[in-house]
């Protein structure tokens, strides 16, 4: 059974608009994102090489890694056009500070 926490990450201002960056958090590198639709957080590494997802241009909800060109819906974690995926992950906006929601898997 799996116990679900939330980990402060950074300010809202911390991550300017139509941008990613990259946290460490339980050990893990998480890429936190703000678009026109909200914050969404998936694991920072691309399926396909390990690409840096948060330095890859964001448009919409999705991201395109950097490397190779390969478009994830951040809403959700799926690459377009494929089986793979990142995983994706909640989190919520409270007075300014964004909170991760983390299993201990």
């Amino acid at each position: 059974m799996s116990t679900i926490q939330a980990v402060a990450i950074c300010e809202t201002s911390d991550i300017p608009f139509g941008e990613g960056r990259s946290v460490a958090v339980s050990g893990r590198r998480v890429g936190i994102f703000n678009t026109a639709t909200g914050f969404f957080a998936v694991d920072n590494g691309c399926p396909h090489e390990g690409g840096p997802l948060s330095d890859g241009i964001v448009g919409d909800a999705c991201v395109t890694c950097p490397l190779h060109g390969w478009r994830i819906n951040l809403e959700d974690g799926s690459v377009q056009g494929r089986e793979e995926s990142v995983r994706s992950y909640d989190l919520e906006v409270i007075d300014g500070t964004i909170w991760l929601s983390l299993d201990d898997d």
